[in-house]
């Protein structure tokens, strides 16, 4: 049973590295970046830890927490690059716009 949990949290773990953008998609090999489907997985593996909070080996409940902390890392450091992307976008399309006026 321990091995299926940790299948099941790895799984879960590399699904939402791929939709981070850290790791390629193993079928097309892209990247393919989706910040919404990474926060759910997050959601999810949260959940599967307080559900299981006194049923796991101290094994398996150091795999989630650590897990899970990356992932949060991870997830924070995309929004910001998200944010900031963003920001540069707007002040690019404002310059464009200014030397358009003139």
């Amino acid at each position: 049973m321990e091995n299926l949990f940790l299948g099941l949290v790895y799984s879960l773990q590399m699904q939402t590295m791929m939709s981070l953008g850290k790791l390629a998609n193993p079928v097309s090999g892209k990247i393919e970046k989706n910040l919404e489907i990474a926060k759910m997985n997050i959601d999810m593996l949260e959940m599967l830890e307080e559900k299981t909070k006194g049923n796991l080996t101290d094994e398996e409940s150091k795999f989630i927490t650590n897990l899970l902390t990356d992932l949060r890392l991870n997830y924070v450091e995309e929004i910001k690059t998200k944010d900031k992307d963003e920001n540069e976008d707007k002040e690019s399309e404002k310059k464009d716009e200014q030397i358009e006026e003139k």
